[in-house]
């Protein structure tokens, strides 16, 4: 790789509900990689915390992403984190799990809208563009009271829809339409000193960019945003890291010199060198 420091801050072990691979054996696939750190960050919903048992999962994940984390101590950075999916809808119980766990990392996510399936599962063949429009408005609603309530470190994916909207069911979306919203998502994230993720899934995907794209994170940059970070957002071992050399060429077009690794919850801000 290129690159002297490749963080992948967002990824998902077998305690992922959609995740394949042991923490352990993604550890080895990360040295292999030549990776500095990587961040396991197993899926949490909180609006189905406990009716889909992701209170155990969470337990699960934490005991062998610690345990990784003492086998690969001096050869890689292992940081214990946690994908928190929609804590808005169950603030209390989300802060309790936080309270539980120490973690290194948490991210902040939205994957589908109240009392809705994840927009994965979406039936988009019902869909005009009028629906899709509202859709979108209610999406950035919700995240934007994500970035308020601001009680972790990394806002992911913040065009997730679009994987789908776009990627998957080739709807045309024109972001400076939501111009408005979107900027009081970032500026929230920059008052409450969250990370904006470049996540580069949808580089492997038919959507064939990151989540976000570039010009949101230069409108981060431009609102005052300090703190990057870049995640594959891997669910496989071969996966891991991919896109990564991307994203942290984007963020350097961006105006950003240094990405933020996270440990107990505190940013260690990292060359992009």
């Amino acid at each position: 790789m290129p690159f002297k420091n490749v963080l992948d801050l967002h990824t998902h072990t077998d305690n992922s509900f959609d995740g394949s691979h042991s923490a352990t054996l993604l550890c080895e696939k990360a040295v292999e990689k030549g990776l500095r750190a990587v961040a396991f960050t197993d899926h949490v919903e909180m609006d189905f915390f406990r009716e889909q048992h992701f209170d155990r999962t969470a337990q699960q994940s934490f005991f062998e992403i610690v345990r990784a984390r003492s086998a690969f101590r001096g050869r890689l950075i292992v940081c214990a984190g946690v994908e928190l999916g929609e804590p808005t809808y169950a603030p209390a119980e989300a802060e309790a799990l936080l309270q539980h766990y120490s973690y290194d990392v948490v991210i902040g996510s939205i994957h589908n809208l109240r009392n809705k399936k994840d927009f994965w599962f979406l039936p988009y063949e019902k869909y005009d563009d009028t629906m899709i429009a509202a859709l979108l408005r209610e999406y950035f609603d919700e995240l934007l009271a994500l970035a308020q309530w601001g009680k972790f470190d990394i806002l992911a994916h913040v065009t997730y829809p679009l994987r789908y909207i776009c990627g998957e069911h080739g709807f045309a979306v024109d972001l400076r339409g939501y111009a408005a919203q979107i900027d009081a998502i970032l500026e929230a994230a920059v008052k409450n000193q969250l990370a904006l993720e470049i996540n580069t899934s949808g580089l492997r995907q038919k959507l064939g960019k990151t989540m976000p794209e570039e010009s949101i994170v230069r409108r981060f940059k431009a609102l005052g945003g300090e703190r990057i970070t870049v995640g594959s957002d891997a669910h496989y071992a071969e996966h891991l890291g991919a896109g990564i050399e991307e994203g942290l060429a984007l963020a350097l077009r961006c105006g950003f010199n240094r990405t933020v690794l996270y440990q107990n919850r505190e940013a260690v801000f990292v060359p992009i060198e």
